[in-house]
């Protein structure tokens, strides 16, 4: 144990309770998760004549507020922030892997509907989302980002940062949207053009994860410079397991979602040719 406990400068345990666990983005969690479910059930009518979100939906809206307040407002953040950039990875892996798919898998397709009802919505909808320049622009963004000057620059200034996520948590959602649309008859790829999807976002996400795991030193002056957490851990080894967490966790996801849109894709094949042949 005595290797893996803190280095404890003041700087590390001066951490207050609000740093560590933001109440407000606790209290702006439990506000959207009240606002879900007034709107998919006792108001729903007020919105759309629809049926209430199932419990699957409901299910997995709470799982993605779980995975947003642990991304963003628990001690991940924090140390991900000031001192661990693989806390730092683990947090971008939650948020831009994690959270959109679970998300949009949650929400009713009438819901969204109403949403992006609006002419000017829907045309913005519908031109970021296209397959390829969603996926060109959250890849260039996520390995824009990850440029060493670029990131030691972000960084430094919280304002930056918080910009800089809010616009790759967007990008991450119009990247997932081909995948995962509620609009399964509007705006999902079919099953063939899915795979080709997925298998092209984890080759273009791969050289921002290699620069980060085979860099022949330590990049970012973000953590080089800060103070150590565990005095096993140096800022080279931390870098590395950062690239390879995020490697793990964007294989892992794509892997599954791959096999699942594979799955489906064969039982609609299979159920097609058995229709053909009970016809014939």
């Amino acid at each position: 144990m005595g290797s893996q406990l803190y280095n404890m400068s003041p700087n590390v345990g001066s951490a207050s309770f609000l740093e560590l666990w933001s109440p407000y983005l606790m209290l702006l969690t439990m506000f959207l998760a009240i606002l879900y479910f007034l709107i998919t059930g006792p108001l729903r009518n007020r919105f759309a004549n629809s049926a209430p979100a199932t419990t699957k939906q409901k299910c997995l809206f709470v799982f993605a507020l779980i995975l947003f307040y642990t991304a963003e407002g628990s001690p991940i953040s924090y140390f991900g922030h000031h001192y661990l950039f693989s806390l730092h990875m683990t947090e971008q892996s939650l948020l831009y892997y994690a959270l959109p798919p679970v998300t949009l898998l949650a929400m009713p397709d009438w819901l969204l509907d109403k949403i992006f009802q609006p002419k000017l919505l829907k045309s913005i909808l519908r031109f970021s989302t296209h397959p390829v320049l969603a996926t060109l622009v959250f890849n260039t963004l996520f390995s824009f980002y990850h440029i060493p000057i670029i990131f030691d620059t972000v960084a430094g200034n919280n304002l930056w940062m918080m910009a800089f996520h809010v616009v790759l948590l967007v990008s991450a959602f119009a990247m997932w949207w081909p995948i995962v649309s509620p609009f399964s008859d509007k705006q999902q790829l079919s099953g063939l053009k899915k795979l080709t999807y997925i298998f092209a976002n984890g080759v273009l996400i791969t050289p921002a994860c290699a620069l980060i795991i085979f860099a022949s030193n330590p990049l970012y002056h973000q953590y080089i410079l800060g103070p150590q957490l565990f005095t096993n851990l140096d800022p080279f080894s931390d870098q590395r397991l950062g690239g390879i967490i995020m490697k793990l966790v964007q294989e892992l996801v794509f892997g599954s979602v791959l096999a699942y849109v594979f799955y489906n894709w064969y039982r609609e094949e299979k159920q097609e040719d058995m229709s053909m042949e009970q016809q014939t």
